[in-house]
């Protein structure tokens, strides 16, 4: 059996994601907030604060924030005086981030091009890792984890925020409505790009569910796992602990 994973609703040799991937986020690196405000309603903003608040990024820590390229999660780790590594696979997204943390006047950051699932770091690098809508685009979500888990120190935190599937009834939906119908539409509109979208929206869809995505995280070594649902799980936040 060949070797195949999804790639929004169709499934595509795993040989080819990366690069179908990379085409996408080449697209809409430079409307990344759009891209974010269609999918969330502009909600995403608050997601991620809170996202970093479970973080609680300290000063002198070291934390790798992985697919983070265009900086969102990575100024909002750096408020707490973490030295914050911000990786992407994608040269475009990272390209964007360090434009964006200029015109910010945000100073300190290390950025480097690098795949999630084959990390050029040492072992025991990091104290935490974060990945913020970033882990259901990779290849082998499995091989991601594994090495979260290396580069992770003993005590170390792993963080993730995702899009994940509500269990509110009656508004699960009326997200599927809004997502499947109208984001596509309004990518473009908005953007020139109803193709990239629609994917965004499908990988979604294909993406584990809490429990699913939370036994992987315990397949990959981590303990203390755990699933924050918000929006009944729209989105969640899934952290562990390396021990």
């Amino acid at each position: 059996m060949s070797d195949t994973v999804s790639f929004g609703y169709a499934d595509v040799p795993a040989t080819e994601k990366t690069a179908k991937v990379g085409e996408v986020f080449r697209s809409v690196a430079g409307r990344y907030d759009l891209m974010n405000d269609a999918m969330s309603g502009g909600m995403h903003r608050l997601w991620k604060d809170r996202f970093v608040r479970r973080v609680k990024p300290r000063e002198g820590e070291a934390i790798l924030d992985m697919a983070g390229g265009t900086g969102d999660i990575a100024f909002r780790l750096a408020q707490g005086g973490a030295q914050v590594t911000v990786a992407d696979i994608n040269p475009a997204m990272l390209e964007v981030g360090m434009q964006r943390a200029a015109s910010r006047h945000i100073a300190g950051l290390i950025w480097a091009e690098e795949n999630a699932e084959t990390l050029s770091f040492g072992e025991r690098r990091f104290d935490a890792y974060t990945i913020a809508f970033g882990i259901r685009n990779v290849t082998h979500i499995d091989r991601a984890l594994a090495e979260a888990h290396r580069v992770l120190k003993r005590g170390g935190r792993f963080f993730c925020l995702e899009f994940s599937t509500t269990l509110w009834p009656g508004f699960a939906d009326i997200y599927d409505v809004y997502s499947h119908r109208l984001v596509p539409k309004l990518g473009k509109l908005l953007a020139g790009d109803e193709d990239s979208y629609r994917y965004l929206i499908e990988s979604i869809r294909r993406f584990p569910d809490m429990p699913r995505f939370a036994a992987m995280i315990e397949t990959a070594g981590f303990a203390r796992v755990a699933a924050e649902p918000i929006l009944g799980g729209l989105v969640a936040i899934h952290s562990g602990w390396k021990i």
